[in-house]
């Protein structure tokens, strides 16, 4: 296993820290985690690039990993009543259509690599988090869910339009 696979499994092996660490209330210790997970997602692309270390294992794990924390982070906001259910919702639906769009693309022979949009969501939802985890208050976090859901929103219809090719060219 090289070492931008490495990162993203020690990823994975956060995510339950992360959890267990938010659900005996400490946010603190779990903000700390947090962090340091979300730095392995932008640490591993970087090496598995730099370093020609892209594997097919760490363009599957390295997504689900991001999605993963993310979601764990989410459903513990919207369960503390941080975050409203239908912001969750709308994020956890784009995610399952933009992978159902790349598994389409797929089976055409096309890899949909993350758009910028893509990028700035994942940027900015983690740094609403870390936000969210930081400073809670209810300003704070209705400022921080609306940049989550209108990047989550942006980044997945322009994902849509600029791969609408894969959807005319699918047999539905």
């Amino acid at each position: 296993m090289n070492t931008a696979n490495k990162l993203t499994m020690i990823r994975v092996v956060l995510i339950p820290v992360f959890i267990v660490l938010l659900y005996l209330g400490h946010t603190i210790p779990a903000l700390a985690v947090f962090i340091v997970a979300s730095v392995t997602d932008f640490v591993d692309g970087y090496v598995a690039r730099k370093y020609n270390l892209v594997t097919d294992f760490g363009k599957f794990m390295d997504p689900l990993a991001d999605k993963l924390l993310v979601m764990s982070a989410m459903a513990w906001f919207v369960e503390v009543g941080w975050m409203p259910g239908w912001a969750f919702f709308i994020v956890l639906a784009r995610e399952f259509a933009v992978t159902g769009l790349r598994l389409v693309a797929v089976e055409q022979g096309l890899v949909i690599a993350a758009g910028k949009s893509g990028k700035v969501k994942t940027a900015s939802t983690m740094v609403g988090i870390i936000l969210m985890l930081a400073v809670p208050g209810d300003l704070l976090n209705l400022i921080c869910v609306a940049v989550i859901v209108i990047t989550t929103v942006y980044s997945g219809i322009e994902y849509f339009i600029q791969n609408k090719q894969v959807i005319l060219n699918g047999d539905m």
